[in-house]
């Protein structure tokens, strides 16, 4: 019997990816797939900011505080002000792609005495907003299913079906464990969707925008549009000119943020250093143009002003938006159908972007206690052995988002509430980072291929206060008399929910979280 000889196998040895060879360097190994492209970055950061689920929940109250002309300019000023957030961080994207993404750069940015404090402030923010952002996509999916509802059993008039507040609830959960659900599945089953996603806004987006008014026996004409200014003392409680103009601008603050997305799958995406930054600044672009190209279709689609609010309409006077689409397509066709089909399209934006949000918060935890920062970490970092998805952080997100919902079955005000959470903790991420960047000194800066040189100081700096200045807004009264059915309670739950965190931090994780964790060995690499 011979014996044969096996010849060793010689390895292949591939060349390393310029991103992968960036985290190794940054002290981690890679351990999640890499494999998403820049189109599919690009559609998960889109599908994020979505061009209906911040503009549509929200364009009824900002049209009421002072007509059409402050909520369209609106959206171009808080579109120019975004790009300086865009630019600022798509810049500290290319220097560090990782998926802990902000509260990493604010750890490396602040410097080593700072950067556990920075990152600490950092994630926690990032935390609470993404979290709280599940839940504005399923209450605003929940109420355009309301709508559809409604519509779809002959309308308020005609004695259809209005979602009743438990409902409303279980619509709300529903949603919120799916999303969970999917998210458990590997993450080609996500960026398949998120492929989906974003054709479906585009061409979605594109039948609204071009269908609307044509639809429309008649439209406002370009003067009402753009120049019509007029305040609604009578219902919102508020006479003051500016502090009206403020309060009609939340639904372009609101809309505009979430392309950070790309950063957090930056240790899944090729060439993360290029591509990253490129996701990022690409969202802004297209959503600034569909978006208000959106706002001009509805203004523009508008055939009785005082009617949409009316709770005798058809809508019963609950979703503007809604109501618009009805007014459109029945006074031409005599039929809902339309309206229907087009709320559809928009309640599958909520769907998708709240898809995408739980898959951005399920990594910001996994990376959060992968650093120890969460309470039972070892639980919450645990990564799917089959699916390579952090699945124990999904289904921990998914439970505090409907934790969140609770307080739909006794409070009015609660789209309100979650909204500024979301938005104040969210867009509050941003401005650590982007703060430490500008202050740093330059020579410990290790630029990536996107690199601002000069710039950077007054880029950070116009960021940071336009940052300050958005969290600011979101924690106003936003209808007077304040009453408990119109109090803002947002200002009431972060403030509780800092403090603890903060009390936390002083009283014991000063004493052990160092920021983020490396998981390679210093200078030879070895895990």
């Amino acid at each position: 019997m011979r014996n044969h000889q096996q010849e060793p196998e010689v390895p292949q040895i591939s060349e390393m990816d310029s991103g992968e060879k960036r985290l190794n360097e940054l002290g981690y190994k890679q351990e999640l797939r890499r494999e998403m492209t820049l189109f599919k970055t690009l559609a998960i950061s889109f599908s994020t900011m979505t061009l209906f689920t911040g503009i549509t929940p929200l364009y009824g109250s900002s049209l009421q505080y002072a007509g059409p002309a402050s909520l369209v300019w609106g959206w171009v000023v808080v579109s120019f002000f975004t790009w300086f957030v865009g630019i600022a961080m798509a810049e500290i994207c290319s220097s560090f792609p990782t998926t802990g993404s902000l509260y990493f750069w604010a750890a490396h940015l602040a410097g080593p005495k700072w950067g556990p404090f920075a990152s600490w402030c950092c994630a926690w923010l990032e935390t609470i907003g993404l979290i709280a952002g599940i839940g504005t996509q399923a209450y605003a999916g929940s109420q355009t299913m309301q709508s559809i509802i409604l519509l779809c059993t002959g309308t308020n008039k005609d004695g259809g079906y209005l979602a009743p507040k438990w409902l409303f609830l279980c619509m709300y959960i529903a949603l919120t464990l799916i999303w969970a659900f999917l998210n458990t599945f590997a993450l080609e089953v996500i960026a398949f969707i998120d492929i989906i996603s974003i054709w479906w806004q585009v061409i979605g987006g594109t039948v609204i925008v071009i269908m609307l008014p044509l639809v429309a026996l008649t439209t406002q004409s370009a003067s009402y549009v753009f120049t019509n200014f007029e305040v609604a003392p009578g219902t919102t409680g508020i006479s003051s000119k500016p502090y009206a103009v403020i309060l009609s601008f939340l639904v372009s603050q609101y809309s505009l943020y979430g392309y950070d997305a790309a950063a957090h799958l930056t240790e899944e995406t090729r060439g993360a250093d290029k591509n990253g930054p490129i996701a990022i600044l690409s969202s802004i672009g297209i959503i600034s143009i569909f978006g208000w190209a959106y706002i001009l279709a509805l203004t523009f689609s508008i055939q009785d002003f005082g009617y949409l609010y009316d709770p005798t309409n058809e809508t019963a006077g609950t979703f503007v938006p809604a109501q618009i689409l009805y007014d459109a397509f029945h006074g031409r066709y005599h039929s809902a159908t339309g309206a229907i089909i087009l709320l559809f399209i928009i309640w599958g934006s909520f769907f998708f972007g709240g898809l995408s949000i739980t898959t951005s918060a399920a990594r910001v935890v996994y990376a959060l206690s992968r650093d120890k920062g969460i309470p039972f970490s070892s639980i919450w970092r645990k990564v799917h052995p089959k699916h390579k998805v952090p699945s124990n952080a999904v289904w921990l997100c998914a439970a505090i988002c409907i934790l969140l919902g609770l307080p739909i079955l006794k409070v009015n005000v609660v789209f309100t509430a979650i909204t500024s959470i979301c938005t104040i903790g969210w867009v509050g991420g941003y401005a650590v980072p982007i703060f430490a960047r500008m202050v740093m000194a330059e020579k410990n800066f290790k630029p990536g291929p996107f690199y601002l040189g000069k710039a950077r100081r007054p880029i950070c700096l116009v960021a940071f206060l336009w940052i300050c200045y958005t969290c600011s807004v979101f924690l106003l009264p936003t209808y007077y008399p304040i009453t408990w059915n119109t109090f803002n309670y947002a200002p009431v739950a972060l403030g509780v929910g800092l403090a603890l965190i903060m009390l936390w931090w002083m009283l014991d994780a000063r004493k052990w979280f160092k920021g983020p964790v490396r998981n390679i060995d210093g200078q030879n690499g070895k895990v």
